[in-house]
């Protein structure tokens, strides 16, 4: 265990660093001369936001948002934008579905409660696959709901912290498997985003080719509590105003991160992904004056339809934008192949790689995604959506509509549907493999109920002491 005073805190570059580093939009910087695109493996940097829908995005059409993501709209500009990526409505077994490409009732990361069954030595890991193959790897940020440590599950290094939750104006948090105590509150976010930065300095190419790395960066923003951040006006409280200001410094982060790559000239040979976890929390924002239908944790088209952009500059076709289907258990083959690596012998890997399309190639998309979450699943192709119980659904005006069709249609189109997904469904069998009874999976969500419950009054009461403090301060 270790102690930093704020201004040890400052002078190791923890914060003064992130700071700097996030002083302004992507490409701010200048590049000190691009690294010449390598015939050899390229850099994987896999950025994960937390709690963040497509109607989070301004390039994905969010009329709230559509002037606060400078930065990942530039990104999706001069990249591939996948207009149809589904992970779980969960935090946990999205996670999950990462690490293992498999889907959670192969796992066992069936719900948050249950992510943290999977166990390494029981999987074969993404970061375990690249590191076997010869790269460096690095986890920042949240790991919760997954079990053991990012070090279990084949990351070389890692900062991360205790919780599932928002882990935002702290005095500690675990690097390295050390815990690290500061004596003032310091931005996590930004202790994340500097190791991240100190991590890339340390593989930029200096003479000889740098070894090849897989960083994942998970951040823990928006997700609740909604506090403010270092950009936030001082003193404010209102909901909504930090909720955007949350939005904002997500995207500064990633600007900051895509310009450091810039400045040490990997930007050529590292495939950047962003992605969010699952939908937006409450109420949906409008795309284009529409509601997207669903919200986090529920089996709506919003509870797991999520952006995804991939840049690789010179390699990706820029201003790309895909209608392929693409589901999380994708993730880790997709990254295998770019990688050079091979996949794990007597494993059931769920995913198909996308690695071609990253490449401009038409690749051999998917003809359907499946998505879970505790005893409820549904398997949607291009069109039409079939769930646990038997239920269609028409998708041609999703992710704004999905439209019931009544199980005695004779109508010619939604009969196949039914038929072609059923197969899909009997091929899979979810309800042999691992599961949950309804029972504990009412008291897992009633007991996440309560810590969240006790996480927001503490919360609370820390922001009260915030604002007294702010106050006294203001007074003559």
């Amino acid at each position: 265990m270790s102690s930093l005073s704020r201004r040890e805190f400052l002078r190791t570059g923890l914060a003064a660093g992130a700071i700097a580093s996030l002083g302004g939009p992507m490409g701010s910087f200048p590049a000190s001369g691009q690294q010449a695109k390598s015939a050899g493996r390229p850099n994987i940097v896999f950025v994960l936001a937390d709690d963040y829908g497509l109607d989070d995005v301004g390039c994905y059409g969010s009329d709230r948002h559509k002037n606060r993501t400078p930065n990942l709209d530039a990104l999706a500009a001069s990249g591939i934008r996948f207009e149809r990526c589904y992970s779980t409505p969960l935090c946990g077994p999205t996670r999950c579905q990462i690490m293992t490409g498999r889907y959670p009732f192969r796992t066992g990361g069936l719900t948050n409660q249950t992510a943290g069954r999977p166990l390494s030595k029981d999987e074969y890991p993404l970061a375990r696959i690249l590191k076997e193959a010869g790269y460096d790897t690095c986890h920042v940020g949240k790991w919760r709901q997954m079990g053991e440590t990012p070090g279990d599950w084949g990351f070389g290094e890692y900062v991360t912290d205790p919780t599932a939750g928002g882990w935002y104006w702290q005095k500690s948090y675990t690097k390295n498997g050390q815990l690290v105590e500061t004596q003032e509150e310091i931005y996590y976010p930004d202790v994340c985003h500097e190791y991240a930065v100190d991590f890339l300095r340390r593989h930029a190419p200096k003479g000889s080719a740098a070894k090849p790395f897989l960083l994942y960066y998970s951040s823990h923003l928006v997700h609740g509590p909604i506090l403010r951040t270092p950009d936030s006006k001082p003193g404010e409280t209102d909901v909504t105003a930090l909720y955007n200001d949350n939005v904002a410094y997500l995207d500064k982060e990633v600007g900051a991160l895509v310009a450091e790559i810039d400045r040490l000239s990997l930007r050529e040979n590292t495939l950047i992904v962003f992605s969010g976890d699952n939908g937006t929390v409450g109420q949906p924002n409008t795309i284009g004056g529409r509601k997207i239908n669903g919200v986090k944790g529920t089996m709506l088209e919003g509870g797991a339809r999520v952006p995804l952009i991939a840049n690789w500059k010179g390699v990706a076709p820029a201003g790309g934008v895909l209608k392929d289907l693409v589901d999380f258990s994708d993730i880790l083959p997709t990254f295998t192949e770019v990688a050079g690596a091979k996949l794990p012998q007597g494993v059931i890997i769920d995913g198909r790689s996308f690695a071609p399309q990253l490449r401009g190639a038409k690749g051999g998309p998917r003809e359907w995604i499946y998505v879970q979450l505790g005893r409820r699943w549904y398997v949607r192709d291009d069109g039409w959506k079939l769930n646990e119980a038997g239920e269609l659904f028409d998708m041609k005006d999703s992710p704004f509509v999905e439209q019931p069709v009544p199980a005695d249609s004779k109508d010619e189109a939604a009969v196949a549907a039914r038929k072609r997904l059923q197969a899909v469904l009997d091929k899979l069998s979810p309800t042999s493999g691992k599961t949950i009874s309804a029972e504990e999976e009412a008291a897992g969500k009633n007991r996440a109920k309560a810590q969240r419950q006790k996480q927001g009054q503490k919360q609370g009461a820390k922001q009260g002491k915030r604002k007294a403090k702010a106050n006294q301060q203001t007074q003559p």
